[in-house]
């Protein structure tokens, strides 16, 4: 394998309005409109920035029926300078932390928090 294991990542939600404010607070980040593949008008997607000549994987928010937000066995860990400033934001843009931040011994640090649709996610530092 010569890129990363993680190509795309998808974070479903009910309110596209609300999650996409909490992960722009969260993140200090501006999500941006992406269309649909198919056109179809029951999808709404809000891609996080991106840069496709950079390693990492990219990904959105999606809005679609039958796909409800919360519960489900995916965990995305977001990159960060320090995850504890990031972990610090999630209350007050209407999450909840999970885990505050915590030594991973080599690999640095993580946080992990609940996002204002019940979705978990991770935030991950080397300091």
């Amino acid at each position: 394998m010569t890129t990363n294991p993680v190509g795309w990542f998808e974070i479903y939600v009910q309110n596209m309005q609300l999650a996409t404010s909490f992960y722009e607070a969260v993140l200090k980040v501006k999500l941006e409109p992406l269309g649909p593949p198919d056109g179809s008008e029951d999808l709404q997607m809000m891609a996080f920035p991106m840069q496709m000549d950079v390693p990492g994987a990219a990904g959105s928010l999606v809005k679609t029926e039958g796909f409800p937000s919360g519960g489900n066995s995916t965990l995305v860990y977001f990159s960060c300078e320090d995850c504890g400033v990031e972990a610090g934001r999630v209350a007050a843009a209407g999450g909840k932390l999970e885990r505050e931040k915590m030594s991973i011994g080599e690999y640095g640090f993580i946080a992990l928090a609940v996002d204002t649709e019940g979705n978990m996610f991770g935030l991950h530092s080397h300091k």
